[in-house]
């Protein structure tokens, strides 16, 4: 309920409506605003004058109003000419609905006084729909007064808990403190004494508590509707051409005489009946919305959980290569100390060498220079050549070179970090879409003596461009699968395989983002037809086709379902559009042989009651499988399941279906016996038996179910195991 209040308020005021009038635009406004908004239109622009002036303009010509800039060209609110009766020279302000209007000059008049007359050549425009509308003599009174909405107002104001409020209040209502019968309208205590004042005609007037006045209100008979041409008629038909009500002095002398007019009551239900079948589709868009927000708001918490998920991977891989940039940060460090370490070796080196020779030098200039200082000549003439010959020794040991250092004080390494702060300026994100599994076409599908054709297609809302495809095959035994071809075409020819053999295929597609999953597993027998099989999963077990026998493919038929069936998944997937049970049949009929396919549930809301079996072609299309002596079903809900032919049900058994069940559908024409399974268990013993002629597959649900199709199956287990005994 809280969501229709915005309906039920006023777009000027944004009030609960006081007194609703309904414009022609059919849009609606209380009567005491709409009073606020009207704009007095000049004489020589008023419709008499131009009526007397010839020209037939009608009044609600709202293409020729534009031309009287009825709105203010500085902010698209409503402008008025001079003259205005309540503020000519008063700036436009904002309801709390956003709606531009000229705010009341006065106090509104008190309930019980008759309002004020509108202002000569008046005109109002729709605060919605800002079509302007020219009133005529009878001004507002002209407007129907919306009553059914004032009733709607009422009950929904007497189902909230809150404390009634005033109704003259201009801003921020305070509680009321009595009603008035006879006025019918809610005070306060200022309210009161300034609008309901106890004299004159006033003093005769009821006030009563305002619980009260509610419970009387309730009481009370609606107020009927009365012409707003003839204020004393009450409706009494309903004007087809004009679509209105009418009472019956309009049809003898008003403009509605030659109009062609219906019964009230008629014209009410038949109304009634076209809102409520409007209302269903609204429901229905309403319900997927729901769903959407739904859908939306799981996407919300999804993508958060993404974003925690992605980020800590994000973070992760930066650590990743900050750990590995320090690595080689401490490897560089170990060679900077290796060569650090090496010249101070050399140095020192070089050092100890040049300290042990200045030593040896001085010591030999000290001896020299003592040997000088003797005056003994022969003696010196003894050692002088000795000595000469070792001190140019000496200096030639200081020669080129030897005071000269081996090793620099620079360090011959320059780190090259360019590339390296390139890739980090340019590290980003990469969009990483691989194409999705191909989808093997069994249709396209063959095989002849010892080779096969293999066909396969994109998913039909596939996008991801794809750059070629790699199909695989065993080898024929169950072992290792091996390329066969790569490549862009979507069909393959595989020759040179063995005789009477079992193989299975496979393909994916790839582009430069990577690989797809696979496909399902296709199963196929080098013999003379087309025997296949798909598996749920690229490793999941194959099965021998060997044991198969006269597998059939088919998918449901569109011109023999009801028409509110919805096909999809290329008319292996049916819903419905409809609350009521429709039937859909299969393509295939079966007059002999074992057949045996499967209907996965998709979608299961509100604990609907589907139902799965056979069924002739002139089966009924609009009522649950088994409701005639034409269809052989098993209908389940959540919790169990019956069997039904012609309306008689027999052999409840407990086991229900939810979303992602299986329900099984042996059909055994050899025995002439139905058999039926939900998730590999078999439901019972054999539902029907001593069947024979022409059956379709058949299926009865309604918009709360989905399922999607699955043939060409093996037997089950439980039914292979006894069709081997004797």
């Amino acid at each position: 309920m809280e969501e229709m209040e915005e309906e039920l308020k006023c777009p000027v005021c944004g009030s609960f409506y006081r007194e609703p009038i309904i414009l022609p635009c059919s849009h609606n406004l209380c009567q005491a605003c709409a009073r606020n908004i009207l704009v007095q239109t000049p004489d020589s622009e008023s419709p008499q004058s131009r009526r007397a002036s010839g020209s037939a303009v009608s009044d609600y010509d709202y293409l020729d109003l534009d031309k009287m800039s009825l709105y203010s060209e500085a902010d698209s609110g409503y402008g008025s000419y001079g003259g205005f009766a309540s503020a000519p020279t008063t700036p436009c302000q904002k309801s709390p609905n956003g709606v531009r209007v000229f705010p009341p000059a006065a106090p509104p008049p008190p309930a019980a006084l008759a309002p004020p007359p509108p202002p000569r050549n008046a005109c109002l425009t729709c605060p919605q729909c800002h079509r302007s509308l020219v009133l005529d003599e009878r001004g507002l009174r002209g407007f129907p007064r919306n009553r059914l909405l004032e009733g709607v107002i009422d009950r929904y104001q007497q189902g909230r808990a809150a404390a009634l409020r005033c109704q003259l209040c201009e801003k921020a209502p305070k509680e009321a403190a009595v009603m008035c019968e006879q006025c019918d309208v809610f005070y306060c205590d200022p309210c009161r004494l300034r609008c309901h004042p106890p004299r004159g005609p006033l003093a005769k007037h009821r006030l009563v508590p305002p619980a009260q006045g509610r419970v009387s209100r309730r009481l009370s008979p609606r107020k009927i509707s009365t012409c707003t041409d003839h204020e004393l008629e009450n409706h009494s038909m309903y004007c087809v051409q004009c679509k209105s009500p009418v009472c019956y002095q309009c049809l003898e002398e008003g403009k509605h005489s030659s109009h062609e007019v219906k019964a009230l009551g008629a014209m009410w239900k038949l109304h009634k009946s076209q809102l409520s079948q409007a209302l269903n589709g609204l429901s229905d868009r309403a319900k997927e919305a729901k769903e959407f927000l739904v859908q939306l708001r799981n996407m919300v918490q999804q993508i958060q959980e993404n974003s925690v998920e992605f980020e800590a991977c994000l973070v992760a891989q930066c650590d990743a290569l900050i750990d590995a940039l320090n690595r080689r940060k401490a490897q560089l460090l170990s060679r900077v100390n290796k060569e650090h370490e090496h010249k101070l070796k050399v140095v020192r080196d070089q050092i100890s060498h040049c300290t042990v020779k200045l030593r040896q030098t001085t010591g030999l200039m000290e001896y020299c220079l003592e040997v000088i200082k003797e005056n003994d000549p022969s003696g010196f003439l003894q050692i002088s050549d000795a000595l000469i010959r070792r001190v140019h020794l000496t200096e030639d040991q200081w020669g080129k070179g030897t005071l000269t250092p081996r090793m620099t004080t620079d360090f011959d390494l320059n780190l090259d970090n360019a590339p390296l702060l390139q890739s980090i300026h340019q590290l980003d994100f990469v969009q990483m879409k691989v194409p999705a599994p191909p989808i093997l076409q069994l249709e396209e599908c063959c095989t002849h003596n010892n080779s096969a054709t293999l066909s396969w297609k994109q998913p039909p809302l596939s996008t991801v461009q794809v750059e070629g495809y790699i199909l695989e095959l065993d080898d024929g035994n169950g072992g290792q699968f091996r390329e066969v071809y790569v490549g862009k075409e979507t069909m393959c020819t595989v020759d040179g395989l063995h005789f009477n053999s079992t193989y299975s295929a496979r393909v994916k597609a790839f582009n430069k983002s990577g690989v797809s999953p696979y496909s399902k597993t296709l199963v196929l027998q080098t013999s003379e037809g087309c025997n296949f099989d798909t598996q749920g999963s690229p490793y999941s077990q194959l099965v021998d086709i060997k044991k198969m026998v006269a597998v059939a493919w088919f998918s449901f038929d569109p011109s023999s379902a009801h028409a509110d069936i919805i096909f999809s998944n290329d008319n292996l997937t049916v819903t419905c559009n409809s609350y009521d049970d429709r039937v859909v049949l299969g393509k295939t009929g079966f007059s002999k042989g074992l057949h045996y396919w499967e209907l996965s549930i998709d979608r299961y809301d509100n604990h609907p009651d589907p139902a799965f079996g056979v069924a002739r072609m002139d089966v009924l299309k609009d009522a649950m499988l088994g409701k005639d002596d034409k269809a052989w079903a098993m209908y389940v809900d959540n919790n169990r399941s019956w069997f039904m032919h012609n309306n008689s049900h027999t052999n409840r058994t407990e086991g229900g279906i939810t979303k992602g069940a299986t329900v099984g559908v042996l059909l055994d024409l050899t025995r002439r016996t139905l058999t039926f399974s939900i998730n590999e268990d078999q439901q019972g013993p054999v539902a029907f038996e001593n069947l024979e002629g022409l059956f379709f597959p058949a299926v009865s649900l309604n918009r709360n179910v989905q399922v999607t199709l699955h043939t060409g199956l093996p037997v089950p287990e439980f039914y292979a195991s006894r069709s081997a005994m004797p």
